[in-house]
């Protein structure tokens, strides 16, 4: 039998199990996301956690709790000594890449280190001879789907740690914490989370988000991000009669595909800052078909010569068979946050000493994706991203730690502690 691996200090091992608890009820809700839809949120059942946290922020007793018309939920947790107004962000959906529907999770207690067959899937096994991260949680308590979805931590770890810190906070008058706002968007996975954020209704000077992974990283760079459409319209005749007359929608957007770099420019060649161009879905017909690309950079020039190289791509598509008409649709969803960030020292230097005080090793850390962060940063809100203890995203193979979890909400506590001894926020290091 292994021992179960220790929490990073008293106060994770406090709140490991309610964490645990939350983890588990809000993952059972199905918030999948929808692309390129033009409602929002993209699909009305996110708002089913949406409100389920509504209801769950009055009972605690926060302030001013309402769900906004851009679909967020904000509340107010007064504060109990001088500080500027802290915001905690996380989002409520989940991917449309992966089925999100009927998340069955599973809790693997004081995990022994072998590879991890999925119930529901027996071809999906966590295997840690292929997961260094996994590897490292030997006795960890850890949670998985059954192997026939997600498991929906991205982000409802972070949701659950908040909604813990919040409650522990509530309970315990006596630690010092400033004024917190909180707001738990819909949409993040499609680009929108923070579409429509009104920063002077949440009046928070500082933010971070809860969406990372690894234990103890803050991540203060993320990509800038834009998606592609290319719409290829052939034109589609009875194959019994089609000689000289079809023009083949699907085999168009086969060879748009196969024009791709092999070897660099996708996400499976590249690593760090690195950038990609990755076709993601495709859909349609012989008459009809969409291919859309997301496109991701660090460096804002570099993703606009991304985008130039599809659009580029699109073009002699169109010159190699003129019959068919080619569109494409260009759209922007963030930018990289590091030049907002930079600008404001005691953001980061106020989460790791958080970091530390939970009793964890803290890293900065970039990620090869976005958040909400990178939304309000632009927009003048510093907004870093805190690890949440969450891997594998996007993936039937998704777990998390309970331990890293628990010192996620841990940090969000002290975090607050640490905000009432801090100078302004607006004070440059």
């Amino acid at each position: 039998m292994v021992a179960r691996a220790p929490f990073t200090c008293p106060l994770a091992e406090e709140l490991a199990e309610e964490v645990l608890e939350r983890l588990v009820r809000y993952a059972r809700v199905d918030t999948q996301a929808a692309h390129r839809v033009a409602r929002r949120p993209s699909t009305e059942k996110q708002l089913e956690l949406s409100r389920l946290l509504l209801a769950e922020l009055e009972a605690l007793g926060l302030e001013d709790v309402e769900l906004t018309d851009y679909h967020a939920v904000l509340a107010r947790l007064p504060g109990t000594a001088e500080g500027p107004t802290l915001g905690l962000v996380a989002h409520v959906d989940t991917t449309p890449d992966v089925p999100g529907g009927g998340v069955t999770p599973i809790v693997h207690r004081a995990w022994d280190g072998s590879a991890i067959r999925l119930p529901g899937d027996e071809r999906q096994v966590l295997d840690p001879a292929e997961l260094p991260e996994l590897a490292a949680r030997v006795g960890h308590d850890l949670v998985t789907s059954d192997g026939t979805t997600l498991l929906g931590a991205d982000d409802k770890a972070g949701v659950a740690e908040i909604m813990t810190a919040l409650a522990y906070l509530v309970r315990h008058p006596e630690r010092p914490r400033p004024q917190i706002r909180v707001a738990f968007t819909v949409d993040e996975e499609v680009g929108r989370g923070a579409e429509g954020f009104d920063l002077e209704a949440f009046g928070a000077e500082v933010a971070y988000t809860l969406d990372g992974s690894g234990l103890g990283e803050l991540e203060v760079e993320t990509f800038s991000a834009a998606s592609v459409r290319v719409t290829i319209r052939g034109l589609s005749v009875h194959p019994g009669t089609a000689k000289g007359k079809l023009v083949n929608a699907v085999k168009l957007a086969a060879e748009l595909i196969e024009w791709l770099p092999r070897e660099r420019l996708s996400p499976e060649t590249t690593e760090g800052r690195e950038g990609y161009v990755h076709p993601h879905r495709i859909s349609g017909n012989a008459e009809e078909v969409a291919v859309d690309f997301i496109v991701r950079d660090h460096d804002d020039a570099l993703l606009e010569e991304h985008v130039q190289f599809l659009l580029e791509l699109a073009d002699r598509l169109a010159r190699h068979e003129p019959r068919a008409r080619i569109e494409t649709d260009v759209r922007h969803s963030y930018r990289n946050m590091r030049a907002t960030i930079a600008e404001h020292p005691r953001v980061v230097e106020a989460a790791l000493e958080a970091i530390r005080r939970a009793g964890v090793e803290p890293k900065l850390a970039i990620t090869r994706g976005g958040t909400d962060g990178a939304v309000l940063s632009a927009l003048g809100l510093p907004t870093p991203n805190l690890f949440t203890g969450g891997h594998e995203y996007h993936s039937v193979r998704e777990w998390a730690s309970l331990q890293d979890m628990a010192a996620a909400a841990a940090t969000v506590v002290e975090l607050a502690a640490v905000w009432t001894e801090c100078p302004s926020a607006g004070e440059q290091g």
